[in-house]
């Protein structure tokens, strides 16, 4: 009985010539509705044509067949789904097939060379297989092929990138193979030879032509039909001929006793046995690897006799298994990085870290015409990143370290000037210390940031790589930016600022492209039900909080910050920033408002103190500064009486010859009380708007509050009746 596919619906990618285009005809012809897939790109992956597909599928039509032309790339998953299921309502069977080349030997291999292989063949397989994975398990059925090669199997000279690509897909397929057996998905994987645009390149011309791809198409077809319970196997075929195969291993050899050191000396000596495959064993999952390891430990534990012993006398102490050696990584300099920036970057970075243009005061971070234009001083850190971003510490000797068990622990920035809008910089990076904090290894890289020869800023990044510790290393450095704990009373002034759903996708633009931010199963993969948001943007969160608060969002003021990161935020939570102000420095905690989870700790915002700034005043030539000045006085010498029969924030607008000439803010809501130059960051119970010679005219008693309210001069938003307790803070005319 013929096997047919009526009522299956099977998308087969990269079929507009070759294999796919083999395997597309095939299906049809036996009854599916087909998805031709196919980008219309060059082996090497430039260009797009619809021509290719759209060829299959004129034929398959003309032939009788059902059949629809996609031309996505295999990166958009999503969408090649999609397209089944809008055309013909299901989804059955996924052939990925898509394929470029990028031949080079290793040493000449790109980073271009080596990601557009992955993308297309590891990642396009997996974003179009996770697309339809959902549909087939609610369906209780499903085929899936893997296309891998003998380059991925036994390598190949010239193809490391696809070599490594396609050996990947294998893995991805058994672990497929297992997920979905209890769904009635079935995963398999095959290395094919047969004649296509990839293969010629490698091929003799006669050899192409005699290795015909409908020699391949038949047993795909029985892998992907309801009949075959072939499950997570791997084979290679053509020219007619088909074979399994599976991993094989040696019995081995145990080379140590117990009570024992295991020595190199004793793993030489028994080579031979090691690789010896006479009585050979095929394991065919992680539970008999782990079962024979299991096995070992339990003969040497027990005593019983092994097959070898270890011949060399007592171990020395050698260099720690952590791959950790402080005194050949401390000092050693990483290459130099590059960043090159406009206004662009800038604003995007002001966007990423929340910034909005339904607050005025924030205009000036987003528009470069705006005549204060300026770059936030947070972003300090982009240009510093390229150290770590672009894997500057693989290369450093003394550091064998796997890059997957890396946490970002705390940060610290200094600004010597203003934060340039665009510029080319430098930034030189340098292991500052490695210190052991048992359960790992902790890095400070200091980075130095430079416009030519003129220092810009200074990072320190404290790196902490999981399990790495033990290496018998000290605990504390001096080198190392203290963490300060706030102080023991309520916080000064507390600002909330909610996150959007997308800030993590937005953020990630400014240059930190880690996909645990953005791909939902990199972050299940670590352990998050969902991608987490950027560290280092709640710390650009904030940190201008406290600048916008203490410093009237004038960057200038703006000297360094240092946080520890604690606990991810999930985008779409609001960041609660708690802030005490002693002195220069502003003490910060941030917490997640919806859990109260701290997620920023020990932080702190170091201001440069200006002249007014340290005597509490603008200086505007305003007689009203010295009214202010004598408020603040007051407010700090009986706050928290004032807070708690006043129990308001009044914003203050002053002007002179009809223009703003200076804003103040009165709180006397939070914490004890405070007075604070520039806009609220929240918004003020009640604000008034007054000439510097009518507020004058107003606190001495010269004009009646009332009688300035209804002439026009003193004009008041919000909560009017609030303004009568301002008589509190106001009386005795004469210390005015």
């Amino acid at each position: 009985m013929s096997l047919s596919f009526e009522g299956r619906v099977v998308l087969v990618t990269g079929a507009g010539g070759g294999l796919g285009k083999e395997y597309a005809l095939a299906f049809a012809e036996r009854g599916a509705s087909v998805v031709v897939n196919d980008l219309g790109a060059d082996t090497k992956g430039g260009g797009k044509s619809s021509a290719a597909a759209d060829k299959v599928v004129e034929k398959i039509r003309a032939e009788g067949g059902k059949a629809v032309a996609n031309y996505d790339s295999v990166e958009d998953g999503e969408k090649l789904i999609q397209a089944a299921l809008d055309t013909f309502g299901r989804i059955d069977v996924v052939v990925n097939n898509a394929g470029i080349l990028r031949d080079r030997s290793f040493a000449r291999t790109s980073d271009l060379d080596w990601d557009l292989i992955h993308r297309v063949h590891l990642r396009g397989s997996f974003l179009v297989t996770r697309a339809a994975w959902n549909h087939m398990k609610k369906q209780k059925f499903g085929r899936i092929i893997m296309t891998a090669s003998a380059a991925g199997i036994y390598g190949n000279f010239g193809q490391a990138n696809y070599s490594a690509a396609k050996l990947g897909l294998l893995g991805l397929s058994n672990t497929l193979a297992i997920e979905g057996s209890k769904y009635n998905i079935h995963c398999n994987t095959i290395a094919p030879v047969a004649g296509s645009r990839l293969t010629e390149t490698v091929m003799p011309p006669d050899l192409v032509a005699a290795l015909k791809p409908e020699y391949v198409a038949p047993m795909v077809l029985w892998l992907c039909h309801e009949q075959c319970q072939e499950n997570g196997g791997l084979f290679e075929l053509g020219a007619g001929w088909i074979g399994k195969l599976r991993w094989e291993r040696t019995q081995g050899c145990i080379t140590r006793h117990k009570n024992q050191p295991m020595t190199p000396e004793a793993v030489r000596d028994q080579w031979d046995k090691v690789c010896d495959f006479t009585d050979s064993t095929k394991p065919t999952s992680v539970q008999e690897s782990l079962q024979s390891i299991m096995t070992v430990l339990s003969k040497v534990e027990s005593g019983q006799d092994v097959r070898a012993s270890p011949t060399a006398g007592p171990a020395t102490v050698a260099s720690s298994s952590s791959g950790i050696d402080p005194m050949v990584a401390v000092g050693q300099k990483l290459p130099p990085s590059t960043f090159s920036f406009s206004h662009t970057q800038c604003i995007l970075y002001a966007l990423g870290v929340g910034m909005s243009t339904k607050d005025p005061d924030h205009l000036r971070f987003l528009y470069e015409g705006h005549p204060d234009f300026s770059c936030l001083p947070t972003f300090g850190v982009i240009p510093s990143q390229a150290a770590m971003m672009d894997g500057g510490l693989s290369a450093v000797p003394g550091l064998n370290i796997d890059f997957t068990q890396v946490l970002h622990g705390e940060q610290y920035l200094e600004l010597y000037k203003t934060f340039p809008t665009s510029g080319s910089l430098t930034s030189q990076a340098s292991i500052a210390d490695v210190l052991d904090k048992g359960s790992g290894a902790l890095i400070l890289l200091d980075v130095n940031t430079y416009s030519g020869d003129e220092l810009i800023c200074f990072n320190q990044f404290s790196v902490f790589v999981v399990g790495a510790g033990g290496f018998g290393g000290k605990r504390t450095s001096e080198k190392a930016k203290a963490l300060v704990l706030p102080p023991q009373r309520a916080p000064d002034a507390v600002l909330v600022d909610s996150t959007t759903r997308d800030q993590a996708a937005l953020y990630r633009l400014s240059g930190d492209w880690n996909p645990l931010h953005i791909d939902p199963g990199f972050a299940a993969m670590g352990g998050f039900k969902a991608p987490i948001l950027h560290g280092l943007c709640s710390f650009g969160f904030a940190a201008r909080h406290v600048l916008k608060h203490f410093a009237g969002n004038d960057p200038s003021r703006f000297k360094a910050i240092k946080v520890r990161f604690v606990k991810p935020v999930m985008p779409g939570q609001s960041l609660q920033t708690e802030m005490w102000k002693e002195g220069s420095r502003v003490h910060i905690q941030c917490k997640v408002k919806e859990t109260g989870d701290v997620v920023l700790s020990g932080a702190y915002v170091d201001l440069h103190e200006t002249a007014q700034a340290s005597a509490g005043v603008p200086q505007g030539g305003l007689q009203s500064e010295l009214v202010f000045a004598e408020i603040g006085r007051r407010i700090q010498e009986t706050g928290d009486d004032l807070v708690k029969k006043v129990n308001a924030v009044f914003g203050w607008e002053i002007t002179k010859d009809g223009k703003n000439a200076a804003q103040w803010v009165i709180d006397l809501k939070n914490g004890s009380g405070a007075l604070h130059p520039g806009p609220y960051a929240g918004k003020a119970d009640v604000t008034f708007t007054v000439s510097d010679e009518d507020f004058m005219d107003v606190v001495l008693g010269k004009v009646n509050p009332q009688k300035a309210f209804f002439s026009g001069k003193l004009k008041i938003r919000g909560n009017v009746m609030l303004s009568q307790k301002l008589e509190i803070i106001l009386k005795d005319h004469a210390k005015l």
